[in-house]
Formats: C-alpha cells, structure tokens, sequence
C-alpha cells in the first residue's frame, strides 16, 4: 500500500512516461497507415494492413484504361472482361512482384513491346479471347520466370520466330482457336520445361511448312509432353487426321521440291508451285525455270519398297542356284556318259558277236 500523500507524487513520476507511450502509439498506428496498401476504387482487394500476397479484382467494370495507383504489394490482378483495347508501354511500372496478371476477355488488338518490362516474377499471364493479331518477338523477353501462358481464341496467323526465347521455365502454353496455318520448330525448340500443348481448332495446312514441326512433336511426345490434337484441314486427302499418325513418308516429295528449286538457282524464296493458279495455255508456251510442273505428289513406303526388294533377291537367288545345280548335274551326267563308252570300246572284241552287240546294247540303253 502507497503511504498517505504519495499519490500526487506518483502521478507526477508517471505523467512523463505516460506521454512517451501516447506519442510511440501514434507513430505507430501512422506508420501502419502509410504502408498499408490503397484499393483502388473501382476494384476489391483481398489482404489488409501489412499483406504482402494482394489480390486486387477489377474484373467486369468496363474498364476501358488501367486503373490508376495500384498497390505496390499486388501478387495478382484480374482484369477480366473489361473493354480495354490497347495498353501502354510500361503500363504495370511499379508492380514488380505482380506473379499472376489476367487480361482475358477484352479488345486488345495490339500490345507494345515493353507491355510487360517490369514483371520479372511473372509465373502466369492470361490473353485468352481478345483480338491479337500479330505478336512482338520481344514481348515475353522480360518474363524468365513465366510458367502458364494462354493465347487462345485471337487472330493469330504466326508466331514470329524467338517469340518463346528464354522462356526455359514455361510449362503449360495454349494456342486454340487460332487462325494458325503453320509452325516453326525452331521457335519452340527454346520450350525445355514444356509439358502441355494445345493447338486445336486451328487451319492447319499439312504440308511441306509442317514437316519440321513433326519432328519437334514426335521429341514432345518422347519426353512426356501432351499434345491435344493438330487435325489437318488441307490437303483434302488429310483432311481431319491427326498430324502426328500421319507417316513421314507423305513428306518424301518436300526433298523432291526443295532440290529441284536449289538447282533451279531460286535466291528469292516465294510460294509452293502448287499454290499457283493455273494459267490459260498458250500458243507456244515457253519452257519456265522458275517453278518447275510438280506431278501430284504420291505416297512411297519406305518398308514395302524393302520388302520388295528382298523378296526379288531371294527369288533370284533361288533361281541360280536350281539353274547352277542342273548345269552340275549335266557336266556330270555327261562325263559318265562319256567315261562309259570309251570302257565299252577297251572291252569290245574284234570280231563282234551279235549276241554280245545286242547284249551291251542293252547295258547302255539301261544305263541312258
């Protein structure tokens, strides 16, 4: 118990301590204020105060530009079906730990070349259904780290050669619904961690330009990777086959080709003869070096050709050896024949007797 009169003293030891707390306090609660992250008006956030793994949802708003002042902390944004139609070089500045960015289901027709130069923790990035027509080579360059990438559902005719460089992480790529005629291997051959690989509902021409390809998906499949399907639209003989049944032989006839237009002395690549509409007949056509008449191309099986080929080689061999066999047996027949009647004249007397005449023509008759 406190002595009687020490309470006005310990209110004045206490008043000086009591101050400092208040002020810690403060500045506390207004540093807390000053970190946590600010949602922007037109979008939910999932995290509050101090988080650092902010989800911030600005799907469905009709957002037609980027909203402003996003938080720093955002590890994911949604901005799903929105209007936006272009976006700016640079326009995710300041949102290096972005991991997961969604931009599905808007009008994007076109993105610059440093659209995504900021986002190196990019694992995932979402462009399926807008209106891409062409792509930048160096768009992806930025994102070592990414892992999911989906193209689908845009306009996309080609994929510019180096589009995949550095992407070695890249595991899961979807490229549906395209209007993708043809691919290079080489363009995918950077895809080391591939591992799934959609390419259906595309106008796939399987042709001397899909040869290449073939190869890279027959070394997918051998390593693990999953394709879904590369039905053929064109020529009409493949048409809805799946390009990986189809056999290597098809393809004999692109060796044919490209000789033919090497030693045509062709500098200036230009398209298949085959694509060439066919011109009225002329009077007295001239003889043309450019693009050679190709006859349609035939299938050839390799394994039916080497079955052939052996079995006429043992047919073959067969043959001498019976005709090689009945010239022996002749030479012999004769040597026996021939050793026989000099015998027969050492043994004949000089005068001749009928009787023996006619009995040794009996002996070489039933020897003949």
């Amino acid at each position: 118990m406190l002595a009687p009169g020490s309470g006005p003293e310990l209110r004045t030891w206490f008043a000086p301590l009591w101050r400092q707390i208040s002020w810690l306090t403060c500045w506390i609660a207004l540093c807390t204020a000053e970190a946590a992250p600010v949602c922007p008006l037109t979008c939910t956030c999932d995290g509050h105060g101090l988080q650092v793994d902010l989800q911030v949802d600005c799907s469905g708003r009709g957002l037609a530009a980027l909203p402003a002042d996003l938080p720093a902390a955002t590890r994911s944004l949604l901005l799903v079906n929105n209007r936006l139609s272009s976006l700016p070089a640079g326009a995710f500045a300041g949102l290096s730990g972005l991991q997961r960015l969604d931009l599905s289901n808007n009008f994007l027709d076109g993105l610059p070349r440093a659209a995504f130069g900021e986002l190196a923790n990019l694992t995932e990035l979402q462009l399926r259904n807008n209106s891409l027509r062409a792509l930048d080579p160096e768009l992806l360059r930025p994102l070592p780290r990414l892992r999911h990438l989906d193209l689908s559902l845009n306009g996309l005719a080609r994929l510019p050669p180096g589009l995949f460089d550095g992407l070695s992480a890249l595991r899961s790529l979807f490229l549906r619904a395209n209007r993708l005629q043809s691919l290079d291997r080489r363009t995918f051959e950077p895809l080391a961690s591939l591992q799934l690989l959609q390419v259906g509902d595309n106008p796939w021409e399987c042709d001397c330009h899909l040869r290449d390809f073939k190869h890279w998906l027959e070394w997918f499949s051998y390593r693990g990777g999953r394709l879904d399907q590369l039905a053929c639209t064109l020529p009409k003989e493949l048409r809805g086959k799946d390009m990986r049944v189809v056999p290597m032989e098809m393809f004999n006839y692109c060796s044919q080709l490209e000789d033919q237009n090497s030693s045509a002395g062709l500098e200036v690549p230009g398209p298949p003869c085959t694509k060439v509409s066919p011109e009225p007949p002329k009077p007295e056509p001239e003889p043309s070096t450019a693009c050679p008449q190709k006859q349609r191309p035939r299938p050839v099986s390799v394994r039916r050709a080497i079955g052939t080929v052996i079995i006429a080689g043992v047919l073959c061999g067969v043959v001498c050896v019976m005709m090689v066999a009945a010239a022996a047996y002749g030479c012999i027949y004769a040597s026996l024949m021939a050793r026989y009647h000099r015998e027969l004249k050492k043994r004949q007397p000089l005068m001749g007797e009928p009787e023996g005449e006619h009995e040794d023509q009996k002996q070489i008759s039933s020897v003949a």
